[in-house]
């Protein structure tokens, strides 16, 4: 039996339905069983990662786990750690290619608490394999809004160039990877296989739309105004422009972990652009 965090989430699942598909036995952990819109067949309990003690029932019978973290801290993780290795032989963790192993302190809270939570995790006895992931394809989707209302996505760092991944190609990953042997102690890092600045992602997700979408840059200062009234910390967004800024003068990198675990290489963000045209319409 293979327990799903997150399961109700952009990758979750995903990893639910692979699984699923891949004949695996998969229980999927939410906080709102009559609203999961899961498949029948799939085994949906109720529990809260805030909650340790809500998780021993979804825990039971449990070999394997797949850990979306949804916190900005890892305060709360060495209670559900103590919970998992109550019942469980391996976790896999949905980690951040952001991670840096040679720095005492990451340089924004949301690498931060990925690098805190692995620590933990490799204290824990468990048998562990960290999913590094780099941008996620999925976060275009907050420019749906702009998209459907007006045609322009406006926003600082146009030339921020990303190698995004889809949400497919990370779920494929950790299916392998929980279903497998040959995993323990790896840190995979995920991408996707091109290099896309934000100007071009935009015009990408217009085309697949069919239709116009562009790109306006907007100063720092604007941006951050938004978000910290939309209820933002203020270090995590401090964090994000940072990074977003690091990607104009330096590009996120291509791995091709993904076709070296799966045998498929991964999907490119106009095929992403494609799967998600209705969200943009």
């Amino acid at each position: 039996m293979i327990l799903v965090t997150g399961a109700t989430g952009n990758v979750g699942r995903q990893v639910v339905s692979q699984l699923r598909d891949a004949g695996a036995a998969v229980r999927a952990l939410v906080r709102d069983p009559s609203s999961a819109g899961l498949p029948e067949e799939v085994d949906v309990v109720r529990g809260d990662l805030s909650a340790p003690d809500t998780l021993e029932a979804a825990l039971d019978g449990v070999e394997s786990v797949f850990l979306v973290w949804p916190f900005f801290t890892a305060d709360g993780a060495p209670a559900v750690l103590d919970a998992v290795g109550r019942h469980a032989r391996r976790i896999v963790y949905l980690s951040s290619a952001g991670v840096r192993e040679d720095v005492e302190r990451q340089g924004d809270p949301i690498n931060q608490f990925h690098a805190d939570v692995e620590r933990l995790i490799e204290r824990s006895g468990l048998e562990w394999t960290f999913l590094r992931a780099g941008g996620f394809a999925t976060n275009a989707l907050a420019w749906a809004p702009e998209i459907r209302e007006g045609g322009v996505v406006r926003a600082p760092f146009g030339a921020a160039t990303r190698s995004l991944i889809h949400e497919r190609d990370i779920a494929a990953v950790a299916v392998r990877v929980l279903t497998g042997d040959g995993h323990g102690g790896a840190k995979h890092h995920l991408t996707g296989p091109e290099l896309l600045s934000t100007v071009e992602q935009v015009r990408a997700v217009g085309e697949a739309a069919g239709r116009p979408a562009r790109f306006e840059e907007i100063p720092v200062e604007e941006a951050r105004r938004q978000m910290l009234a939309s209820g933002w910390p203020a270090s995590v967004v401090d964090g994000i422009f940072d990074a977003h800024a690091g990607m104009v003068a330096e590009p996120e990198r291509i791995t091709s972990t993904v076709e070296e675990i799966t045998g498929v290489p991964a999907r490119t963000f106009r095929q992403w652009a494609a799967d998600h045209a209705g969200d943009f319409r």
